[in-house]
């Protein structure tokens, strides 16, 4: 069984960002078993159908917009969330559920998916987490750790761990540049 961790979301827009840094904070924190693949996902949208034809089952990291405080954590099937959209509607959320709806009108068989998603306190133009988000990112993570504990995937904890902060720091600050 091939499984995709993917996080999606828009890190220049605060909370939106929280699937991809929850996706680089599980790279550089814990090794998962070998047929687990991690993958930032970004505001790819539809351009990642070939991820979900390719694989058997998407676990999406993502904001997801509910009437909810902000910090909840849900974890639903995405079949679920068929015409609703993720978030509050960015090109991203959009692309990842219509690439589900094209693998059904394309007779595919759909990959087993959810999302693991947070309510946001916060979408506007700013790097990094509200004060709300980055209280609930452990609780966050703890939930998408158990979840991948469930499918039987191996989650082992790193010897050198990096903190939220300074994974959203490699954001800001990107070596490469």
């Amino acid at each position: 069984m091939r499984v995709v961790v993917l996080g999606v979301g828009n890190v220049l827009e605060e909370d939106d960002g929280i699937g991809i840094y929850a996706s680089a904070y599980l790279s550089a924190n814990y090794t998962l078993s070998d047929h687990v693949q991690i993958i930032n996902g970004g505001v790819e949208g539809i351009n990642l159908l070939n991820l979900f034809l390719e694989n058997d089952h998407i676990i999406i990291l993502d904001t997801i917009n509910l009437e909810d405080d902000a910090g909840s954590i849900y974890n639903i099937p995405s079949y679920e969330l068929s015409g609703y959209g993720l978030n509050s509607g960015g090109a991203h959320e959009v692309g990842v559920m219509q690439c589900l709806d094209m693998i059904e009108l394309m007779g595919h068989p759909l990959p087993e998916s959810n999302v693991i998603g947070i309510v946001p306190k916060s979408i506007t133009f700013h790097m990094g987490l509200s004060i709300e988000l980055e209280e609930r990112f452990s609780s966050y993570i703890n939930t998408v750790i158990n979840y991948l504990k469930t499918c039987d995937i191996e989650v082992v904890e790193n010897e050198t761990q990096q903190t939220l902060l300074e994974i959203i720091d490699t954001f800001k600050y990107p070596s490469h540049l």
